[in-house]
C-alpha cells in the first residue's frame, strides 16, 4: 500500500502507537516528552493523518507558531491555518496595512466552515475576542454566471461587508462600479474579479490585472467574503447609546467621534475595541469556531501558561493607562479572556501536552505519558563526504533516511553522490510510495530543521543540516501582464503639465465643448498671466504630466505668445546633444578596450551560492547572469545594478566579488560613507567565512598603523577584498592585481573623486550599485550604451511592516516608543525641522526619561553625524531623532519601529523609502505616519494624507511613489547639469529628446514626424455617463492618442470594452479618427478636412493633395471608408 514517506509504518512503532492508544482510550491530558521543536509539526501531521479529527496547536509565541505552520504547510499543503495575533491599541488609528487582516479573514472564514485539518496559533491569539461566528457564516455570498442580482443592492451589500468604493480597483477590499461592470478585489484573492452584467444577470466573470486593468481569465463563479475582520450589520443605534452612557468628562474627543460613526453605521480602523458594546450578548471566543471533537496540542505548556498570564497583565496595565488618559471606556476592560477561561475551555477537549524535557506540568493533571527517544541530526555544513559516511552508518543501523531539499539541481547532484557511494537512493517526486524501511529517500520541499527518532529508526535531514542554511520560501508571485506604464497619466486638477509646443502650464480639468453641433472634449491648461489653452483630447500625446526631479522644485509656468519656451527647449536640446555625444564616446572607448576574461564558475562558486539563505528573485538571477557573462568577456565590464533599498543589489555584488577572488584577482569596494564600509565589511566577513578570502576595510575606525599595514598588504596582493570610502582612491593605495571595482551609490561622490575613479576604472571590470530605481524609458534609451540590470521585483516580504497612520499625540508616541524599547529594540524618529528639533528632543526625553536619545541633522559636520550613526548602530542609543538624512543604505536590524512626524508634509516616495529602513530582521516592524490633527491642513496636505492612507491600507499609489523615485534616479545617472534641464522642460520631454539625440549619433535615421491635422464633422468624445472618473478618462484618451496601427486599434477597443462595457458610437469614432491620423502621418498628409461628403487630403505640395467624395453621411461608415482608402494608399 502506498503511504506518505514521513508516516511510513509509524503506527507499528511503539512510541507512535502508544500515542494513538492513549487518545482512543480518552486518557487526557496526554503528555509527550522528548520531542524536538522540529518534530512537533511532524507529530501533528501524524495525528491528523491517523485521527479523523481537527487539531489545534497552541504555542507560547508567534515566531514558534509561524515556524510550525511553515513545516505543516510542507507536510499537509493547503489544509493548515495560521491565525496571527493583533495587539489592541486604544488610541485612534486612521489607517493601517491590511495584509495581515486579509489573511486572518481567510483563516476565520475557513475555520467557521470547518475547511481545514490543523489550526496553529499562539496563546495570545486564543485569548482575543472575535466576531460572532454566525456573521462569517451568514456573510458568505456565491456569485455565478447566470445568477440574478439587483446591482445597486449588491453594491450596498458589499459596502456593508466592509468594501470601499473607488474609481479604480487597485488593492484588496476595494470595489468599483462602471455602468454594468463591477470590479471586486476580495481580501482573500490574489487577483481582483470583474463581473459584467446584462441588465440584472451576471453575464461573465473574469480575473484582471490591477496594474494594467486588463482581464486575464474567465471563470464560472466566485464566493464573496467580508473585506473586514469586524462587521456590524444591525443595532448601530443601540451600540452607540451603550457607548454614550459610558462617556465621562475626561473622555477624549476621539471617543465621541467614534460613537458618532458607529451610530451612522460607518466603518473605521480600530472598531474591534468596541466589540463588547456592539455584540454584548454573543459568544466571541475562538472556541465557538472550533469543532467540539478537536484535539488541542499544547507546546511547552508551562511556557504557554506563563506567556498567557504576562499577556493578560500587560493588557490590563495598558487598559488602566488608557482609561486614566481618557482613551478608553469602562466597558473595554474585558477585551481579552483570562487564562482560567481559556484553560477551562481547552479542558473540554482532548489535550496533548508536548515537552522536550520530562518535567512537571502546572495547571494540567496528566492522565498518561509517552516518552520519545529523539536526537538532533548531525550538522554537515556542506561537507558531502561526512554526510555520506553518516548515511552509511544510519543505513547499517536500519534507519529510513529522508533527505529534504528544495532545489532541483541540488537534489540531482545529491542523487549522483549517493548513487556513486552505492547507497541506492530513491528520488520521490510524489511523497506517497510503497517503499520498504531502511532506504535512502530524496524528497523535494522545505523543512526548517531535520530530526531523528532513535527508537523508531527514522532520520530526516533538511538542507539546514546538509548545507547550513534553510532557504526562506517564497510564494509564486503573480506576474502582471500588460506593458509597464511608460508615460504617467495620473493627472489631477492643479497638476503641472508640459505641452510640447507651448511649454509648462497648469492642468485645470476636462471640458466638453460643442461647435456646429459637433461635440469634442478638451483639456484646459492655464499658463502664466492666466491665459488658457484648450487642447483637443485627441492630441493628448502632445501633453505630458510635468515631472521635475524632486518634491522641492518650484515650477515656473510659461507665458503664451512669447519665445521663452522655444529658448528653454533649444538650451535643453544643446545640453542633451552634449551628453549623448559623451555617452557615445565613452561607449566607443570601452568597446575597444581589453581587460581580463574571468573563467567559468568554479565548484566553490556553486557551493557558495547555494548557501544564500533566501530564494533569489527572477530579477536577481538575471542580474547575476548578466554580471558573470560580462566578467567572462575580454571587454571590461561596466554594469549598473539599479534597484530599491532591500531589493538585493548587494547579493549580486557579493557573487561577483567571490567570482573575482576565485581567479585570484583583487577587488576594491568603494562606498560613500564609513558606516556603509563597516556594514559591507561585516557582511562580507560573515558570508566568506570558511573560504580563504581576506577581507579588509580602511576607515577612520582603524588606527593609522593598522591602515598602513592593510594598504601595504593590498599592494603586495595579500588582501583579496579592500573596502573603503574615497580613502581607497588616495595616491598611496595601489593593488598588485586589481580585477574588479564595485562602486556603491556613485552619484554621492564629488567631482574630484569621480575623476580619480575614472583612472582606477581603466581596463578593470566595474560594477556600480544604485539604490534609486531608474525609469524604464531612460533604461531603454541608454540600453545600447550603458549596461544595466534592473531589480524591479521586491524580495518575498521578509516580514511585512505594520504601518499605521495616526494623529501625532504624546500618548500615541509614548505607546509606540515603550512597545519597541520593552523588547530591547531601537527607534528611528523622523522629524524634519532643524529649527525645532531640540524641542522635540525635550518632549521625547520627558516621555521616556530612561531612554538614551541621539539627535542628528544635516547642519552637523559629516564627522559628527557619522559618530552618532555608528553609536546608534552599536546600540549606544535607543532612539535616533533625526531629519530625513537617515543613511539610505543603513541596515540596522535592531531598529524596528519608525515614527515619522508631520508625514503629511512628505511625498509618498519619501515615506516609502523611509519605511524601508525598518523590518530588516525576523521581528515584526512598525511604522507610524503621524500628522497634527488640530492644525488646518492645506488642500495639498489633505490630498497627500488621503494618498498616504490609501498607500498604507491597499498599497495603492505604489506606482506614484516609484515614479517619484525613478525620476530622482534619472537625475543621478545623468549628472547635476542635466538635472537642471530636466527640471525646466519636464522629464518625459527630456527623455524623448535624449532618445532622438542618441539615435541620431548612432546613425539611425530619425524621421521628422508629420503631425496630421484632422477636421472631420463627427462627434468623437467620451461621454460623461460612460467614463465618469476624470483620471480614467485621461488615461483612455492617452491610449487612444497612441494608436499607430490596426493592431493597436483592436487592442484598445478590446481593453475599453473589457473595462467599461459596450463602446458607445462617439468613443468608437474617436478611436477610428486616431487610427486615421496615424495613417495620415505615415503618408505625410498635413491635413484631412471634411466638406459634407467630400474629404480633402492635403499634402505638402498641390500635386500630392487629393479630394474624394465618399457619398456617405453616416459618421461611422464614413470614417471606416476613409481608413480603408488610406490603407490602400500605403
Amino acid at each position: 500500500m502506498q503511504e506518505d514517506i514521513f508516516l511510513l509504518n509509524l503506527q507499528n512503532k511503539t512510541e507512535f502507537s502508544s500515542v494513538l492508544g492513549n487518545i482512543s482510550q480518552n486518557k487526557s491530558p496526554l503528555l509527550i516528552n522528548g520531542l524536538l521543536s522540529s518534530q512537533r509539526a511532524h507529530i501533528a501531521h501524524y495525528l491528523s493523518a491517523n485521527l479523523e479529527k481537527k487539531l489545534v496547536l497552541v504555542t507560547s509565541n508567534e515566531i514558534e507558531a509561524e515556524r510550525i505552520y511553515t513545516d505543516l504547510e510542507f507536510y499537509n499543503p493547503d489544509r493548515v491555518l495560521f491565525i496571527k495575533n493583533e495587539e489592541t491599541r486604544f488610541y485612534a488609528i486612521e489607517a493601517k496595512d491590511r495584509k495581515e487582516e486579509s489573511k486572518r479573514i481567510e483563516s476565520l472564514i475557513r475555520l467557521a466552515q470547518e475547511d481545514y485539518d490543523i489550526l496553529v496559533l499562539s496563546v495570545e491569539t486564543l485569548m482575543r475576542k472575535y466576531l460572532p461566528k454566525r456573521l462569517y457564516v451568514e456573510s458568505k455570498l456565491d456569485l455565478e454566471i447566470g445568477s440574478i442580482w439587483n446591482l445597486a443592492e449588491l453594491v450596498d451589500l458589499l459596502v456593508h461587508y466592509g468594501y470601499e468604493r473607488e474609481a479604480r480597483v487597485e488593492g484588496p477590499g476595494q470595489i468599483s462600479l462602471r455602468g454594468g461592470i463591477l470590479d471586486i478585489y476580495l481580501p482573500t484573492a490574489e487577483l481582483p474579479y470583474r463581473l459584467e452584467f446584462f441588465d440584472d444577470e451576471i453575464d461573465s466573470i473574469r480575473t484582471f490585472d490591477p496594474i494594467s486593468q486588463k482581464s486575464i481569465d474567465k471563470i464560472k463563479q466566485i464566493t464573496i467574503s467580508p473585506a473586514r475582520e469586524f462587521l456590524f450589520r444591525e443595532g448601530f443605534e443601540e451600540a452607540a447609546k451603550r457607548l454614550s452612557d459610558d462617556l465621562s468628562k475626561s473622555s477624549n474627543d476621539d471617543l465621541a467621534f467614534d460613537i458618532e460613526r458607529i451610530s451612522e453605521g460607518h466603518y473605521f480602523e480600530g472598531m474591534h475595541k468596541y466589540i463588547d458594546y456592539i455584540y454584548p450578548d454573543e459568544r466571541k471566543d475562538l472556541f465557538s469556531y472550533i469543532n467540539k471533537e478537536a484535539i488541542f496540542v499544547i507546546h511547552e505548556p508551562n511556557r504557554v501558561l506563563e506567556k498567557g498570564e504576562n499577556y493578560f497583565e500587560e493588557f490590563s496595565e495598558d487598559y488602566k493607562h488608557a482609561l486614566e488618559k481618557g482613551f478608553a471606556l469602562k466597558g473595554q476592560g474585558e477585551l481579552l479572556y483570562n487564562l482560567d477561561y481559556v484553560t477551562e475551555y481547552m479542558g473540554s477537549h482532548f489535550i496533548v501536552l508536548q515537552s522536550f524535557l520530562p518535567k512537571s506540568v502546572k495547571g494540567f493533571n496528566t492522565a498518561s505519558i509517552v516518552n520519545f527517544e529523539t536526537r538532533e541530526p548531525v550538522s554537515f555544513q556542506g561537507k558531502i563526504p561526512a554526510l555520506l559516511e553518516e548515511i552509511k552508518y544510519q543505513k547499517k543501523q536500519g534507519y529510513t533516511i529522508v533527505l529534504v531539499e528544495r532545489d532541483e539541481d541540488t537534489i540531482m547532484s545529491l542523487y549522483k553522490e549517493l548513487s556513486n557511494a552505492s547507497l541506492e537512493p530513491i528520488y520521490l517526486r510524489d511523497r506517497k510510495a510503497e517503499i520498504p524501511e531502511g532506504k535512502v529517500v530524496l524528497v523535494k520541499g522545505r523543512l526548517t530543521e531535520g530530526y531523528v527518532y532513535s527508537k523508531s529508526k527514522l532520520a530526516v535531514i533538511s538542507d539546514k543540516e546538509m548545507f547550513g542554511v534553510t532557504k526562506k520560501s517564497s510564494k509564486q508571485k503573480i506576474k502582471h501582464k500588460g506593458k509597464k506604464i511608460e508615460s504617467f497619466i495620473d493627472l489631477k486638477a492643479g497638476d503641472h503639465v508640459v505641452h510640447e509646443t507651448y511649454g509648462v502650464g497648469k492642468f485645470v480639468g476636462i471640458e466638453s465643448k460643442k461647435f456646429d453641433d459637433i461635440r469634442k472634449d478638451y483639456i484646459k491648461i492655464v499658463y502664466s498671466a492666466g491665459d488658457a489653452l484648450y487642447v483637443p483630447l485627441s492630441q493628448m500625446d502632445k501633453v505630458q504630466k510635468y515631472i521635475g526631479t524632486g518634491a522641492g522644485d518650484a515650477v515656473k509656468l510659461n507665458k503664451l505668445g512669447t519665445s521663452e519656451w522655444k529658448k528653454t527647449k533649444a538650451k535643453a536640446k544643446k545640453a542633451v546633444d552634449e551628453i549623448a555625444q559623451d555617452l557615445i564616446d565613452l561607449y566607443a572607448e570601452r568597446r575597444d578596450a581589453r581587460g581580463y576574461a574571468f573563467t567559468e564558475d568554479t565548484p566553490w562558486q556553486k557551493e557558495f551560492e547555494s548557501l544564500f539563505p533566501y530564494e533569489e528573485t527572477v530579477d536577481q538571477i538575471n542580474a547575476i547572469e548578466d554580471v558573470k557573462k560580462d566578467m567572462q568577456n575580454i571587454k571590461p565590464m561596466d554594469r549598473l545594478i539599479c534597484g530599491d533599498v532591500g531589493y538585493g543589489k548587494t547579493e549580486v555584488a557579493i557573487r561577483a566579488i567571490f567570482k573575482a577572488c576565485m581567479d585570484s584577482k583583487q577587488v576594491a569596494f568603494l562606498v560613500p560613507t564609513t558606516i556603509l564600509a563597516q556594514q559591507h565589511y561585516n557582511n562580507l566577513k560573515e558570508r566568506f567565512a570558511g573560504y580563504p578570502i581576506r577581507v579588509e576595510v580602511v576607515s577612520r575606525f582603524k588606527t593609522k598603523k593598522a591602515q598602513e599595514q592593510i594598504i601595504d598588504d593590498a599592494r603586495r596582493g595579500l588582501v583579496d577584498v579592500l573596502i573603503g570610502t574615497h580613502r581607497i582612491l588616495s595616491k598611496d593605495v595601489s593593488f598588485k592585481d586589481l580585477g574588479l571595482l564595485v562602486v556603491d551609490e556613485e552619484q554621492r561622490f564629488g567631482v574630484k573623486h569621480k575623476e580619480l575613479l575614472k583612472k582606477l576604472k581603466k581596463d578593470v571590470d566595474v560594477l556600480t550599485l544604485s539604490a534609486t530605481p531608474i525609469p524604464r524609458t531612460l533604461h531603454f534609451s541608454l540600453s545600447g550604451i550603458r549596461d544595466m540590470s534592473l531589480l524591479e521585483e521586491p524580495p518575498e516580504d521578509r516580514h511585512p511592516i505594520m504601518t499605521y497612520v495616526t494623529e501625532a499625540r504624546e500618548g500615541i508616541i509614548l505607546d509606540a516608543l515603550e512597545r519597541e524599547l520593552a523588547r530591547g529594540g531601537q527607534v528611528f524618529f523622523v522629524y524634519n525641522r532643524v529649527q525645532t528639533i531640540d524641542k522635540m528632543a525635550d518632549i521625547i526625553r520627558r516621555l521616556v526619561p530612561d531612554a538614551n536619545l541621539a539627535v542628528a541633522h544635516g547642519q552637523m559636520s559629516p564627522r559628527q553625524l557619522e559618530n552618532i550613526m555608528v553609536d546608534f548602530l552599536e546600540k549606544e542609543y535607543d532612539i535616533l531623532l533625526s531629519t530625513t538624512i537617515i543613511e539610505t543604505g543603513m541596515d540596522i536590524s535592531n531598529a524596528n519601529t519608525m515614527i515619522v512626524y508631520d508625514a503629511d508634509k512628505m511625498g509618498l516616495s519619501q515615506l516609502y523609502q523611509l519605511r524601508g529602513r525598518v523590518g530588516r530582521s525576523s521581528r515584526q516592524a512598525y511604522a507610524y505616519f503621524m500628522y497634527q490633527k488640530d492644525k488646518v491642513l492645506t488642500e495639498v496636505s489633505e490630498k497627500r494624507l488621503k494618498a498616504i492612507k490609501e498607500f498604507t491600507e491597499f498599497g495603492s499609489g505604489f506606482k506614484i511613489a516609484m515614479r517619484d523615485l525613478e525620476i530622482r534616479g534619472a537625475g543621478n545617472i545623468l549628472g547635476e547639469r542635466q538635472h537642471g534641464h530636466m527640471t525646466e522642460i519636464g522629464y518625459d520631454l527630456y527623455v524623448k529628446m535624449l532618445d532622438a539625440a542618441i539615435r541620431n549619433l548612432q546613425g539611425q535615421v530619425v524621421e521628422q514626424k508629420v503631425d496630421t491635422e484632422i477636421e472631420l464633422d463627427i462627434n468623437a468624445y467620451i461621454p460623461e455617463n460612460y467614463i465618469d472618473d476624470e483620471m480614467s478618462k485621461i488615461e483612455i484618451y492617452k491610449k487612444i492618442a497612441s494608436i499607430e496601427s490596426k493592431q493597436d486599434l483592436y487592442e484598445i477597443e478590446e481593453e475599453v470594452e473589457d473595462r467599461f462595457s459596450n463602446i458607445p458610437e462617439p468613443v468608437r469614432n474617436l478611436m477610428h479618427i486616431a487610427y486615421i491620423k496615424a495613417l495620415g502621418e505615415k503618408l505625410g498628409i498635413l491635413k484631412i478636412k471634411q466638406n459634407k461628403t467630400v474629404i480633402s487630403f492635403v499634402g505638402p505640395t498641390p500635386e500630392s493633395s487629393v479630394k474624394k467624395d465618399f457619398k456617405e453621411k453616416e459618421s461611422y461608415k464614413l470614417i471606416t471608408n476613409i481608413s480603408s482608402f488610406l490603407e490602400m494608399m500605403l
